[in-house]
């Protein structure tokens, strides 16, 4: 049981990116898919696929390219994380990278507008 306990302490250690690449490395060797299970839950929640996608509460922001507007970009992300000069530019130069993970839809959208007013592009997922 320690063995299973360490396990889950290092998957909670990954980043959204690296938990990606883990499901899709999953996948691939199992030739499973993460999404067939949530379609095999979907008809007990009263619906098909359409609702599960609605039910998607949490965003990750991520920030995939500073626009040509690197200072104002970068000025941004210190402002919506509180990071300081230094961690900021290193996000913003490594691009793409997440800015905020498990933000509300709300919270994500005005995210992503005052980046872009800014002159960078960000995706959510």
């Amino acid at each position: 049981m320690a063995d299973i306990n360490a396990l889950v302490d290092q998957l909670s250690e990954l980043t959204v990116l690296e938990a990606a690449d883990l499901a899709k490395a999953l996948e691939e060797k199992w030739g499973v898919s993460a999404a067939a299970a949530v379609a095999v839950a979907g008809p007990a929640g009263g619906g098909a696929a359409a609702p599960a996608a609605e039910e998607k509460t949490e965003f990750d922001v991520i920030l995939t390219g500073d626009g040509g507007k690197k200072i104002n970009v970068i000025k941004e992300v210190r402002a919506i994380t509180g990071l300081g000069l230094g961690e900021a530019k290193a996000l913003v130069e490594g691009a793409p990278k997440p800015i905020k993970e498990g933000v509300a839809k709300d919270e994500a959208e005005k995210i992503k507008k005052q980046i872009e007013e800014a002159g960078g592009t960000v995706e959510l997922k």
